[in-house]
């Protein structure tokens, strides 16, 4: 089950999509659907987060927090859509798909994905730029 909840004004307006194409991304990764459940928040909601539990004092787009139990997939993902939003102006990209990025993003992380290297970072982006044209087709 994939829950969306709203911390600001921000509301998604086709949710059933999108939870049919996070749970295609997982089985093509090889994992089953638990719960996941999308914290859409502000940039201060968000820092604060990332100050609490990470120890980072900087403004991101998104924090997950995985809860996976071998390959059923579970956790909280966290989305600044402020910081989303200055993103796709800066990516020359639409606030619709730079979010959905975001939102695979965090999905890609429970599946074992990392970005900290430079490789490890051209990986993730391809795997997301593979999975937003999977979204074209639902």
């Amino acid at each position: 089950m994939i829950s969306f909840n709203y911390e600001n004004d921000f509301e998604i307006d086709n949710e059933e999509k999108l939870h049919t194409w996070i749970e295609r991304v997982l089985v093509s990764e090889g994992f089953k659907l638990g719960e996941i459940n999308y914290i859409f928040c502000n940039d201060d909601y968000l820092h604060s987060l990332n100050v609490e539990f990470l120890d980072h004092d900087t403004l991101t787009d998104v924090i997950s927090f995985d809860y996976t139990i071998g390959k059923i997939i579970q956790g909280d993902i966290y989305i600044s859509t402020e910081r989303v939003a200055d993103n796709a102006i800066d990516f020359k990209t639409t606030l619709k798909d730079e979010l959905h990025r975001v939102m695979v993003h965090g999905v890609l992380h429970y599946c074992g994905y990392k970005d900290k290297s430079e490789s490890e970072e051209k990986d993730m982006r391809n795997l997301e730029n593979h999975y937003l044209e999977l979204l074209k087709d639902i």
